[in-house]
């Protein structure tokens, strides 16, 4: 039985952890690309050479020639320019859009079948330009962002719990930047409520209130505060990370339940708008989007959220970006 074939578009820090993490865990066959002569090629090669140490043995090709992901099972697309300090993630919609659709033109040439991951931000802006641009269907293109806001939020719970982050469960919705929605109720160790272990743990509601919401800031701000000590580049390890458990729930056929960014056909009231939303991923991508209980705050927040990313569509049509 021959192996998936993964591209990875874009061979900076994320394609290159990315590259890694699927050798280790023989998802499939790797193409890394990227524009700059000779990066994925090195890059490519530093894998491969880890091979007989990690015990893998599937191939990693670097390429700067968008032929070689022929036929790809899945692509993963990390093209683009990372936040700088005091940068958000709108900032980056003008030059990324021109990026993103070029890789969308190159995809539907070459990769036609394949199922599609973005982790390029502004990522609900990129994710509507990249579908509308290769016209593959919605189920087939995703973005990566909930997976990462929602670990984020569970390892900020874990060390304030002081428990391991292995029992934390909660999850993360909405747009990925400022407006992002974690969920505050449904968060738990184990099933226990986190608020009601931060009220045992301080003896106070109000306090523990205060708690919870400075996890919820962090967790919004996690991606510029790890921007802000880099002082050049943004995250990668954790975004690597997110986008293969993705990738691997979709070439393993898993099922599982993941917050990703998915087309909208009407669920939680709105139509043809990806949003960060639980969904079940399985060998043809996005089989099911699943609409659960909010709460009226959460409800209220999810719509402030979206109407950001409707703004950012808007701002990428009046630029004609779209």
């Amino acid at each position: 039985m021959s192996r998936p074939k993964i591209a990875v578009i874009g061979a900076g820090q994320i394609g290159t952890v990315i590259s890694h993490l699927i050798a280790l865990r023989q998802l499939g066959n790797v193409v890394l690309y990227d524009i700059v002569e000779d990066l994925p090629q090195g890059k490519a090669l530093d894998v491969q050479e880890a091979s007989r140490i990690d015990g893998f043995d599937v191939s990693i090709l670097g390429t700067n020639t968008y032929e070689d992901i022929q036929e790809a099972d899945l692509v993963i697309v990390t093209a683009g320019v990372p936040r700088k300090p005091g940068m958000s993630r709108d900032d980056l919609l003008k030059v990324n859009s021109q990026i993103i659709r070029s890789v969308a033109e190159n995809v539907r040439q070459y990769a036609p079948d394949a199922i599609v991951i973005l982790i390029s931000n502004p990522l609900d802006a990129m994710v509507t330009l990249f579908q509308k641009v290769s016209e593959f269907p919605v189920k087939r293109v995703m973005g990566q962002a909930g997976v990462l806001d929602s670990s984020r939020f569970c390892t900020f719970i874990a060390q304030e719990l002081n428990i391991s982050v292995k029992d934390v469960n909660a999850m993360v919705l909405g747009g990925h930047g400022d407006s992002m929605i974690p969920l505050i109720h449904s968060a738990n160790v184990h099933g226990i409520p986190v608020m009601d272990l931060l009220i045992q743990k301080y003896g106070d509601q109000k306090k523990a209130q205060h708690v919870m919401q400075t996890m919820v800031d962090r967790t919004r701000m996690a991606g510029g505060e790890i921007v802000g000590l880099l002082k050049s580049g943004s995250a990668f390890y954790s975004p690597a990370s997110a986008a293969v458990a993705m990738a691997e729930s979709i070439l393993r056929d898993e099922h599982r339940l993941l917050p990703v960014c998915a087309s909208l056909q009407g669920e939680y009231g709105f139509h043809d708008l990806y949003m960060g939303v639980p969904a079940v991923l399985a060998q043809s991508g996005v089989i099911k989007i699943v609409e659960i209980l909010l709460s009226s705050e959460e409800k209220k927040a999810f719509r402030v959220s979206a109407n950001h990313v409707k703004n950012l569509i808007d701002n990428m049509k009046n630029l004609k970006l779209l």
